[in-house]
């Protein structure tokens, strides 16, 4: 199936993972900031630009990471691998350069909406640490790990971003409105970027305990082949347990605030897996152990997303 090259250039970009970083900017856009947004100047048009340059950059990053690991993908995933099999090296090399530098200067057009050129840094930033990560970073104990959570947390929190520096000349009437009804929408904004970051370094070293074989044998130095897999799974065993916390803190707040469908939500749809992912982590043994915990982390990063609908209802 990855002879085709349609199928195969999907495969290369991570897709699936491009259609998680778009619903999440969408729902954070149009569902948390939706009382805000009849005052806003960040228009729909405005924020598509700013999402196909992050959905850009997302996919380059995707590319030059399948460019470097051939090798090891070729021992962990073989039925996977793109590129040198569907896509030649050369055309994800190009391709890499084009959707980054495409990134950027769609980054650098917003930057100017927004009268702050500083804000192009997201794109810059970006752009260099998932090549680095893919060049070094990945190799390295938690370095690697903490960069692509890092990245992920900056999702949800870069439509924030641009709104509030494209409000800043807004009517002081208009202002003070928005002020007003931002500052609960900024918590739950952080809120969202803190389990963006501790789920996604979850994922991330999950994902290293089932690329062990491959990584150990093209010498990484990942938290797994350092520290063992009874220590990684620690780790990840207590990086949950912090989610967990967070999201008890959020059903203490809406149970007082007698708000049950989000406190059911939470427990149901959040608490829950969290909970199944923990006995999964604690047993697994084997790379297909590994995997089936590093899809229900991502099924339960797609239930975080989809509270956004909730929240919306609480405006209502």
């Amino acid at each position: 199936m990855l002879r085709n090259p349609f199928i195969a250039f999907l495969k290369l970009i991570r897709i699936e993972n491009l259609f998680i970083i778009a619903i999440t900017q969408i729902c954070i856009k149009y569902l948390v900031f939706a009382p805000v947004n009849a005052y806003s100047d960040f228009t729909p048009g405005l924020f598509s630009i700013s999402l196909l340059s992050t959905l850009l950059i997302a996919a380059a990053g995707y590319m030059i990471n399948d460019y470097f690991d051939v090798k090891t993908d070729k021992i962990n995933r073989p039925e996977t691998v793109v590129v040198d099999v569907s896509i030649k090296r050369r055309w994800a090399m190009i391709l890499h350069i084009l959707f980054s530098a495409t990134g950027l200067l769609l980054g650098i057009f917003i930057a100017l909406k927004c009268h702050n050129l500083k804000l192009v840094t997201f794109q810059l930033l970006s752009i260099l640490l998932l090549w680095f990560y893919s060049t070094n970073f990945k190799k390295q104990l938690l370095v690697g790990n903490i960069v692509v959570s890092l990245l992920t947390a900056t999702i949800p929190v870069m439509p924030m971003v641009y709104d509030f520096y494209l409000s800043a000349g807004t009517a002081p009437l208009i202002g003070s409105m928005t002020s007003t009804a931002l500052k609960p929408l900024v918590i739950i904004t952080f809120g969202y970027a803190g389990f963006a970051f501790l789920t996604s370094f979850a994922r991330e070293v999950v994902k290293d305990m089932e690329d062990y074989k491959g990584d150990i044998q093209t010498g990484c130095k990942t938290m797994p082949i350092v520290w063992g897999i009874i220590t990684s799974k620690v780790v990840t065993f207590f990086v949950i347990v912090i989610t967990i916390g967070m999201l008890l803190l959020a059903g203490i707040r809406f149970y007082y605030l007698q708000q049950a469908l989000a406190l059911y939500y939470i427990i149901g749809l959040l608490l829950l897996p969290l909970t199944i992912l923990l006995i999964l982590i604690m047993r697994a043994k084997s790379s297909g152990d590994f995997k089936m915990a590093s899809l229900l982390l991502k099924f339960i990063m797609l239930f975080g997303i989809a509270f956004t609908f909730i929240i919306k209802n609480l405006y209502d």
